[in-house]
């Protein structure tokens, strides 16, 4: 059995923190609460329980599931293609890869339908997996379709030579340009399913920023990542009093919906394995970032 203390106020739903926390759907999640194998301080609730400051949180991790990563068509936006590489904007609330309690569904699920030349690298239950994004951020992920254009693309992100930028919106007015985080990042001592920056068993994490526009409560930037750490993003702006909106596990206020964190992989640049050409993406925000900007812009 599993717990999870909440130890701040999320005021968010039971599944919606979940979904976030475990990259699990919330269907899945859903078909765990009605069989009992969530629990809430030891109580069966609904899917849409609000979480409060002290709940325990109870998996019953002790179903046995086969993993499998099987093809399923799905509406893939694929903004490039050639013989080497893919480059995919990613749907919101889209896990990138199966996992215990997430076999189907997934963008993984939709490239083996799509195409039977991927990588093997990652095994196979990643297939193509360069890198990801969590499932509540949107955006491009390049894929790789051989293994040896994996290996070329994955020592980019290694050396820092590829471009990974992002768009966020962020609580606060953040009064200065341009800003750079650099705090190593580590898994939360007190809560080892969050990262947290942290001395210890931490590996170094760097964050750019630069803002875009200011409104009244909120910021709009742009992160660019020198190291990729798991929720670096974040867990820095977080670190630095400035979570991102709608953030269900770092955020630290109140939810505007239940969409997840507006944060978007806006911009993907990377050399390519063959023809060693240096090539650029732009993806537009998605929609639900635009109406939750709105919001705001119209304050």
């Amino acid at each position: 059995m599993q717990e999870i203390k909440i130890e701040e106020n999320v005021d968010v739903r039971l599944d919606s923190y979940l979904a976030n926390l475990l990259s699990m759907s919330r269907t899945k999640i859903g078909k765990l609460l009605k069989e009992q194998k969530i629990l809430v301080n030891q109580e069966v609730v609904k899917p849409s329980y609000f979480l409060v400051k002290g709940d325990i949180v109870s998996i019953d991790s002790q179903e046995e599931e086969v993993m499998s990563a099987e093809p399923e068509k799905m509406d893939l936006d694929i903004v490039y293609e050639d013989e080497d590489v893919i480059v995919v904007n990613k749907a919101n609330g889209v896990v990138v890869h199966p996992a215990i309690g997430n076999n189907h569904g997934t963008l993984v699920n939709g490239l083996l339908y799509h195409s039977q030349n991927l990588s093997t690298v990652n095994g196979e239950f990643r297939p193509g997996i360069v890198h990801r994004i969590d499932a509540y951020t949107t955006g491009l992920l390049m894929i790789a379709k051989n293994d040896q254009a994996h290996v070329f693309l994955a020592e980019q992100l290694a050396t820092k030579k590829s471009t990974r930028k992002y768009w966020a919106l962020v609580w606060g007015v953040i009064p200065h340009d341009t800003g750079t985080i650099d705090a190593p990042i580590g898994r939360d001592l007190s809560d080892r399913k969050k990262m947290a920056v942290t001395a210890t068993n931490s590996k170094d994490a760097i964050t750019h920023f630069r803002v875009l526009e200011r409104y009244k409560r909120v910021t709009l930037i742009e992160c660019t990542l020198e190291t990729g750490r798991t929720h670096q993003i974040r867990v820095h702006m977080n670190y630095i009093g400035y979570p991102i909106v709608n953030d269900p596990v770092y955020g630290n206020r109140k939810l505007i919906d239940e969409t997840g964190q507006c944060l978007h992989a806006k911009t993907l640049g990377f050399i390519h394995p063959r023809t060693k050409e240096y090539m650029e993406f732009d993806s537009p925000l998605p929609d639900c970032f635009l109406k939750i900007q709105k919001l705001f812009q119209e304050e």
